[in-house]
């Protein structure tokens, strides 16, 4: 592919690539450079037109080997001195470099074939090796000048998963009242819920998760404050430390058990099918890190989801019920290892709920109809060995209780895996495809309730969403990702 065919594939995608500087590398005087900017073009227009794009987090007009999430939108005045940017520039890097290794590996192969006569053998893994090059190339290029540094933080921002515009056509000044009325009443049904004696009628089969190396409570402190000693303070523990902890913080699972559709499990890709199903021969997890800001110190926090084939109709007309449903759990620790708050959602960002500690006192709401930080219990200290017990109620997989346990709970155990499995999963008839769609949507999972909540400008309400895609407010704005989330809305007692 020649430089003019790739300068004019960029222009009539209307795609950023034109922008600089990645348009003075498209060029470059420097063959390598020149080089590795068709590269990148090459395999936007295979990744855009094969439609496996991954949405996770949002791309950088300019700077197509990197990508941004809202944690480090909110980092990047830390980017000011030479060692600041390049940390930053190397995070931004390594989320493009995942996204990546998703959207080659999710390439058909007729796609895969058209990318540029730059590889010996044209296999993937040379393409996402030549990727990484490429990437690391162009990175030391653009970090090295002032102004493209001044281009790049003007440009790492993460768009809101609100749309002003349907909120606007949806008079969502006058229509969020009533739903603001019904987010009451679902709150104060769930309080209720919580405060009378847990019904028993339903068989409960109850999960662990894998076990843990046992650390004490210093020897975590210790790791996280040594991790964290980078240019942006960023704890960022091994990854065999993450393994053992993402372990130690997982919670256990008490499931009421109706039917099939309360049986959890790995996602898979049937043969033929546009929706991923899930497997529940195998009951997995999937797990992964966080992080939210307090006060400038950057909190670590680990991220629980767990998928259920379906939620089935209550009733004739059910508007909630649909193909898949899950939990995502979450847990924010203080720099000393122990638990200051649990927060958790259902995958489409609906049922937001705040389960704080005596360490996490809730700031009084800015308002009264906005949707803050609902908790319907509150939670004693964590322990030293403890971990929380979720009680599921069978089909609506609603959590109804949150208890602790000490050491082992249960011979059943689940499997922990990690979340980017999600990105990239093998087909029966070959190839590989990414769970989500390239808006961060699971196709199929649309649910009935869309029609009536469209107005509080949330894209298909109740579908199932992709990390980093979860607005979970109705009447507000509030993104679970948003790293200061908990900032806005707890007192942290960190000593």
């Amino acid at each position: 592919m020649n430089l003019l065919r790739v300068l004019l594939v960029a222009a009539l995608a209307g795609c950023a690539t034109l922008e600089r500087p990645f348009s003075d590398h498209l060029g470059s005087e420097a063959i390598a450079v020149r080089d590795c900017a068709a590269w990148f073009a090459a395999l936007d227009e295979a990744v855009d037109d094969a439609g496996v794009r991954d949405g996770q987090e949002a791309r950088i007009a300019g700077f197509p080997y990197l990508r941004a999430n809202r944690f480090l939108s909110a980092l990047k005045h830390r980017a000011g001195t030479d060692a600041g940017m390049h940390a930053f520039a190397l995070r931004l890097a390594a989320l493009d470099y995942d996204a990546r290794k998703a959207e080659i590996a999710n390439l058909p192969q007729d796609r895969l074939g058209t990318l540029p006569a730059l590889l010996a053998t044209g296999s993937r893994s040379e393409a996402v090796t030549r990727t990484r090059q490429c990437a690391h190339l162009l990175r030391e290029i653009d970090v090295a000048k002032p102004q493209v540094r001044e281009w790049l933080l003007a440009r790492v921002e993460v768009p809101e998963d609100y749309s002003s515009t349907m909120r606007v056509a949806g008079l969502y000044a006058l229509t969020r009242y009533p739903v603001a009325a019904g987010v009451r009443r679902w709150e104060s049904e769930v309080s209720t819920s919580f405060a009378i004696a847990l019904d028993a009628k339903l068989p409960i089969v109850r999960y662990a998760p894998p076990p843990a190396q046992p650390r004490s409570r210093d020897a975590i402190a210790r790791m996280l404050t040594a991790s964290a000693a980078n240019p942006l303070s960023v704890p960022e523990p091994a990854p065999q430390d993450l393994v053992d902890l993402l372990a130690a913080y997982a919670p256990s699972l008490e499931v009421e058990v109706a039917g099939d559709y309360d049986r959890f499990g790995q996602l898979r890709w049937l043969r033929e099918r546009t929706t991923p199903t899930v497997d529940a021969a195998e009951q997995v997890v999937y797990a992964h890190t966080s992080y939210t800001l307090y006060r400038g110190q950057a909190l670590l926090q680990f991220v629980y989801t767990i998928w259920f084939p379906e939620r089935p109709p209550r009733e004739a007309g059910d508007i909630l019920a649909g193909v898949l449903d899950g939990l995502t759990w979450r847990v924010t620790i203080a720099p000393d290892g122990e638990p200051l708050v649990y927060d958790t959602i259902h995958p489409c960002g609906c049922y937001h709920m705040f389960f704080p500690t005596p360490r996490a006192r809730v700031r009084p709401a800015p308002d009264e109809i906005g949707e803050w930080a609902f908790s319907p219990q509150p939670l004693p200290r964590v322990q030293a060995g403890e971990r929380p017990v979720l009680r599921v109620a069978s089909g609506t997989h609603y959590i109804e209780r949150v208890s602790f346990v000490q050491g082992m709970d249960s011979v059943a155990r689940y499997e922990l895996r990690d979340y980017a499995e999600l990105r990239s999963l093998q087909r029966l008839e070959g190839g590989s495809r990414s769970a989500f769609r390239p808006d961060g949507l699971i196709a199929g999972t649309e649910r009935p309730e869309r029609y009536w909540l469209w107005a509080m400008g949330i894209r298909s309400a109740g579908a199932m969403r992709q990390w980093g895609r979860h607005a979970t407010a109705f009447v507000g704005r509030r993104h679970f990702d948003d790293p200061a989330l908990f900032e806005q809305r707890f007192e942290f007692d960190l000593r």
